[in-house]
This record gives structure tokens, C-alpha cells and sequence, in this order.
């Protein structure tokens, strides 16, 4: 086995109870489930997804360097003979069995990150602090749902220190089987906001549903709660219910163990004072936004339980970037000057609207500049999606944002409820809005842009881009 090695074939096979077909090599690199991204010597795993089946890719994927393929012994009979295979009743499920055969040769500390808001940035959060100590592992981008977290853990390799997983739902019943699947020795839950309201009757259904990252937990694990949130109660009674033998809360109150004194936000990043299990702790974050100066807090109580040490680990969140749509900054040449976008628009529910709102809130415009909102949809809030748009006419004059365009039916209950001064377009989708939003960003302005994920609100970000890029005006007056 390779020092590069991620698995021998003989371990996955046993560990997946899978039979062979053709010359298979004797370990694998990396494992995929997409034939475009993959890597030479990486396992291809083919599984059938709701539009496409990763049978119909194992040629090209072994086409394109991959060690070996992982396919459904239903249809063995659709692929080359030779082709270096590993046969299984039911792919989704033999990367499973692989994951829970990664966790149990895995010796180090495993963190779990749940929450309605969030996840993603803790995780990252967690991954920067912790890889100043030793080789972490954590979960790709958002892998975070039924085939993510699986991927994701049997990509671990078996020597790392620290392992970070991301757990999401949309349901009640779904992070379960995944906490029992990672087993973390430390779970966060980041907060507990009306989320996928769609499908819960209630906000305590929610926070029920988060609580199942318990469910996991192996003996003697921690969890880290947010004593500022609402559920927090809920949450540590269902925390002691299922025995966890440790509950940190994280916050601003004057009892939570990891408690933020005070804090300074500046346009780019934060400043913070904070008493950590016990200890002093003074850094920077290098990543703007009083929701990530919350969330820091369960990052380095997270980290000192692991064994890592506090005084690096708060070092380390000085270099913490946001996310790709997540706050990322992005400079603009346009008319009269340059322009800051924030491209939030990966995804939205009210609690991250908010705090994307109070982020252009904290921006500085340039002179004559203004502050501008556009956004989208958020989607699954069920029968009060209606006033949760509408409650955004609130923040949206308390953080001084000067004008707003909204795309979606959503948005058209905070169009309706916005001062008629701040009003800067509407339409029934991102595509109608976007020539509205180039035509009216000008030097000086701070852009912030979001919505959920299936409002679409990215592609307006790229035509920004695309338009205004430094340089772009110059080579339109060349060419």
C-alpha cells in the first residue's frame, strides 16, 4: 500500500462484501462519484441519483484514470467484462458499509457540525484551526445530506488527527442514521432558526430534528449548544435524555462556557474578547459578520476538547476566508469608479438574511456610494413565508441599506413593505432582475446579494462579474 493509498482493494472489498471483475490494482487514491472531477487512481462509485445513473458514466470514468469502479451486480452485465470492478447489491449502500469500516479504523477525534445556520462556515472554521495541529480531514464543500456524509467519511484517511463532518436535513429522521454513521466525539449545534418550515409544524419540530446528531455521540462525548438560542433548554433536555455524558454552551450570556465579552466588527473582519473553558482569549477573525464571531466560539471550545491547543487555534481564525457565496468580496470596475459585491447568494432562510443584511450594513460605501440589497426567494418557510419576507423591511432600514431589488413572489411581500425611497426594482425572477441590477451599480456602491439556492440568485453575481471585471472597461475601449 502506497503512502498516497486511501484504501487497499481487499479492505473495501470485505468492508463492502463485494465481489471482482477484471485486473483491479491493488489499493485506490480517492474515491468519486462525479467522472469529471475524479482523480487518476480514485475508486468510481456509480450510483443512481434522481436524474442521472452513474452507471451510464463507469466507461468514461475508467476512461479517465480511475483504479476501479463500484457498480450494482443488476448491472454488471451492461459493462466490459475486463473492467476492474467491485460488484455490490446496491452502491449507495456499499459506500456506506465503507464509510462505517473508515470510522471504525479511525483513531483520532471526529466533530460533527449541525444547525440551521451555519454548518458549513463552523465546519470550515474547524478545519482551519485544527490542521494547525495535525492532518484533518473534513467534509467537501456542503456534503452534507444522505450520499455526502457517507462520501465524505469514507474519504478519510486512516492516520489523520481530527475529522470534520458536516450533518444537514430537511426532514425529521435524516441526521440520525448519519450521527450514528460518524459517531462524533464532539457534536455542534450552531443554532436553531425557522428553516424548512415547509416541512416541520414548528420551530421546537426543528430543533427535535437537530437534536437526532445526539443520537451518535459516542460515550463520553460533548456537545456544544447555543445558550443565546431559544432552544437551547430543549436541546440540552434531549442532550441528557439520550445520556450525553457533557453539554458546552457557547454565547453571549454570562454563563455559557465559551462566552463571547465583546467584540468589535469592522467592514472585513472582527475583533474578539472571549473566555474559553476557562481561559482569556483575544483574536481576530478574519472573516466579517457577528454571526461567524458566535459561531468561533463553539470552533475553539470545539477545538481545546479535541486536544488542540487554544492559543493556535485562535491564531488560526485570523486566516479564516468566507466560503465561495457564503460573503465572499469581490472588487468592481464600473461606471465611476469601483464597486464592493458580497456575493452571498449560496443559499437563505430568514436567520442568514438577516445576518447578511446586518453585513452590508457594516460595509463602508465610497463617496456617493450606496448600500444595495438584492435579493431572492427563500424557500420551504411554508404558510408564514409571507410575513418572514416581509419582517426583512426591518433590518433592512436598521442597517441603513439605501435601495433593494427583489426577485420572486417571496420577495414581493418585502417589495410591498419597503419605504417607497428604497425601492430599486422587482421582478418575478432572477432573470428578469438582473439587466435591472446592471444597470443601476455605480462607483462606490456595496452590492450584497442572496437568496435560496433555488431562487437563482448566483447567476447575477457572475453577470456582475462578467461585466465589471477589473479591467473589462478598458478592454472594451480598446477593442
Amino acid at each position: 500500500m502506497s503512502e498516497k493509498a486511501l484504501w487497499t482493494v481487499d479492505a473495501m472489498a470485505a468492508a463492502m462484501r463485494a465481489g471482482r471483475g477484471g485486473a483491479l490494482p491493488a489499493s485506490i487514491e480517492g474515491i468519486s462519484i462525479d467522472s469529471r472531477t475524479l482523480g487518476a487512481g480514485d475508486a468510481f462509485f456509480a450510483i443512481a441519483g434522481d436524474n442521472r445513473d452513474g452507471h451510464d458514466f463507469v466507461e468514461a470514468a475508467l476512461g479517465a484514470g480511475a483504479g476501479l469502479a463500484v457498480v450494482s451486480s443488476a448491472k454488471r452485465d451492461t459493462l466490459p467484462a475486463d473492467a476492474p470492478l467491485l460488484v455490490v447489491d446496491d452502491v449507495l449502500e456499499g459506500l456506506r458499509d465503507l464509510a462505517r469500516a473508515a470510522r471504525a479504523r479511525f483513531a483520532g477525534k471526529v466533530i460533527a457540525v449541525t444547525g440551521s445556520v451555519g454548518k458549513t462556515s463552523t465546519k470550515e472554521a474547524l478545519r482551519l484551526v485544527l490542521a494547525r495541529e495535525g492532518e484533518t480531514h473534513a467534509s467537501a464543500a456542503s456534503y452534507n445530506n444522505h450520499w455526502g456524509v457517507p462520501l465524505s467519511l469514507a474519504r478519510c484517511p486512516a492516520q489523520a488527527r481530527f475529522a470534520v463532518f458536516e450533518l444537514g436535513m430537511n426532514h425529521a429522521g435524516e441526521i440520525g442514521p448519519l450521527s450514528r454513521m460518524v459517531q462524533p466525539d464532539i457534536a455542534i449545534i450552531t443554532t436553531i432558526a425557522p428553516v424548512h418550515l415547509e416541512y416541520f409544524s414548528s420551530v421546537e419540530a426543528i430543533a427535535d430534528a437537530k437534536a437526532e446528531i445526539f443520537e451518535g455521540l459516542v460515550e463520553g462525548g460533548i456537545a456544544i449548544l447555543n445558550r443565546d438560542n431559544a432552544q437551547f433548554a430543549r436541546l440540552a433536555g434531549r442532550a441528557r435524555d439520550m445520556r450525553v455524558s457533557r453539554i458546552v454552551s457557547f454565547g453571549e450570556q454570562a454563563d455559557a462556557e465559551a462566552r463571547m465579552i465583546k467584540c468589535v466588527l469592522q467592514p472585513d473582519f472582527s475583533t474578539v474578547q472571549a473566555g474559553i473553558l476557562g481561559n482569556d482569549v483575544t483574536y481576530k477573525l478574519g472573516a466579517p459578520g457577528k454571526h461567524l464571531v458566535m459561531n468561533s466560539l463553539a470552533v475553539l471550545a470545539a477545538a481545546k476538547l479535541a486536544g488542540a491547543d487554544l492559543a493556535l487555534s485562535a491564531i488560526a481564525l485570523a486566516d479564516l476566508q468566507p466560503a465561495s457565496g457564503r460573503g465572499t468580496r469581490i472588487v468592481l470596475d464600473v461606471r465611476g469608479g469601483r464597486a464592493l459585491l458580497i456575493d452571498e447568494s449560496y443559499n437563505a432562510n430568514p436567520v442568514s438574511m438577516a445576518a447578511a443584511i446586518a453585513l452590508l450594513g457594516q460595509a463602508e460605501p465610497g463617496p456617493r456610494g450606496r448600500r444595495i440589497a438584492v435579493l431572492g426567494d427563500m424557500l420551504e418557510l411554508g404558510e408564514q413565508s409571507g410575513a418572514l419576507h416581509r419582517g426583512l423591511a426591518g433590518p433592512i432600514v436598521d442597517h441603513a441599506v439605501d435601495l433593494v431589488f427583489c426577485a420572486g413572489p417571496g420577495m414581493r411581500n418585502l417589495w410591498e413593505a419597503l419605504p417607497s425611497n428604497r425601492r430599486g426594482g422587482y421582478a418575478d425572477d432572477s432573470m428578469a432582475l438582473e439587466p435591472q441590477v446592471l444597470d443601476a451599480v455605480s462607483g462606490g456602491d456595496a452590492i450584497m446579494i442572496k437568496g435560496s439556492f433555488g431562487s437563482r440568485m448566483t447567476p447575477i453575481v457572475k453577470a456582475l462579474q462578467r461585466k465589471f471585471a477589473p479591467g473589462a472597461a478598458m478592454d472594451a475601449a480598446q477593442g
